[in-house]
């Protein structure tokens, strides 16, 4: 039976909301991986993904980037479709939605990798929004993932360790390094993402057999 807080689960509606986390997650590395090979004199371990979503090849790392804000769109709305009532529950669907917004703010202003300062740069301030609010989510899912899939709990847990001692040392670093250690921050994200899409996958078909 499904618990009194999932009386109106939709798996069907959950599963459409997987496939597009899984899509937009591997479109992430895809279209790095790509960009790193089409863009002339890339060196993906010295200049970082923003180099790439600069420039005459800005539209595949563009998209990519678009792609990923859908994956976390997708997680938000699963959030709010699996919402108990709770605050932190709250918390974190807001906190995906406004990643999701960072992420088609920083694909859409090109002011980085070209050294455009015109108007007002934000790039910066929306890494730093990025920075803490993918903190915010992983600590908030480490404490509630137990209702989605046990397994969230850990690797909720893992993935803020790594990112809290992994984010700080990238602004501190040379860089000559910064750009393969950004791609390393990136794959915490997406491993995430695949994690809860997973969890959200297995929790749909427990409660579609239970219902």
């Amino acid at each position: 039976m499904l618990s009194s807080d999932h009386q109106n689960l939709a798996p069907g509606f959950l599963n459409s909301l997987v496939w597009i986390i899984f899509l937009g997650a591997i479109g992430l590395i895809g279209g790095n991986i790509i960009g790193s090979i089409v863009v002339p004199d890339h060196d993906w371990v010295a200049d970082t993904v923003s180099d790439l979503a600069a420039g005459r090849y800005e539209i595949i790392q563009d998209i990519s980037l678009y792609g990923f804000a859908a994956t976390l769109t997708a997680l938000a709305l699963a959030c709010a479709h699996l919402h108990n009532g709770s605050a932190r529950w709250s918390l974190l669907t807001f906190a995906l939605v406004l990643l999701a917004l960072c992420v088609v703010i920083i694909g859409a202003r090109n002011e980085y990798g070209d050294g455009d300062n015109d108007g007002i740069v934000i790039h910066i301030y929306v890494v730093y929004a990025l920075g803490i609010l993918f903190a915010a989510a992983f600590a908030l899912m480490a404490v509630e993932g137990a209702r989605i899939a046990p397994f969230m709990v850990p690797l909720s847990w893992v993935c803020l360790i790594l990112w809290a001692i992994g984010a700080p040392v990238f602004f501190m670093l040379s860089t000559a390094f910064d750009g393969a250690w950004e791609r390393g921050l990136g794959v915490i994200t997406v491993v995430w993402a695949l994690g809860f899409a997973f969890a959200l996958r297995q929790f749909a078909r427990k409660n579609s057999a239970d219902a």
